[in-house]
């Protein structure tokens, strides 16, 4: 896993919340992502009418995300992943990232027949070891 984040630059985000919601882990993870110098590229499921996440223009379907997408960081409820899997297998991306408890293990073990890394594990508490910092992190009060 540590491999795979001092490696990657592009992370797609299913499930961004818009700036609006920046106590939501799907807004403030991937602004840290961001602030670390990820590209990170917003794919919000709701929330129709917000044209930019993080100053970033908005994808509406993840198959529309132009390639590669390194890590595709997941935000969505576990019984809301299965609706995704064609997008994801589509969309091809390198490493499929389940946000901690956002892991629907049947996609996941199908993700992974398919020849795609499939991990589930805090990105942004990963990330943090990686280069461990003094400052909390944005959503902590």
């Amino acid at each position: 896993m540590e491999h795979i984040l001092r490696t990657s630059k592009n992370v797609a985000v299913l499930g961004a919340k818009p700036d609006s919601r920046i106590e939501a882990a799907a807004h403030w993870i991937p602004k840290l992502l961001q602030e670390l110098g990820y590209n990170v590229i917003p794919v919000p499921v709701r929330y129709p009418d917000v044209t930019h996440v993080l100053g970033v223009p908005v994808f509406r379907r993840l198959q529309d995300v132009p390639p590669p997408i390194d890590v595709l960081s997941v935000f969505r409820k576990p019984e809301e992943v299965p609706a995704h899997l064609d997008a994801i297998l589509e969309a091809r991306p390198s490493v499929v990232w389940f946000q901690s408890g956002l892991i629907d293990l049947p996609t996941a073990k199908r993700i992974a027949h398919a020849g795609i890394i499939a991990a589930h594990d805090c990105i942004a508490c990963r990330r943090a070891t990686i280069e461990p910092t003094a400052a909390p992190l944005h959503g902590q009060r």
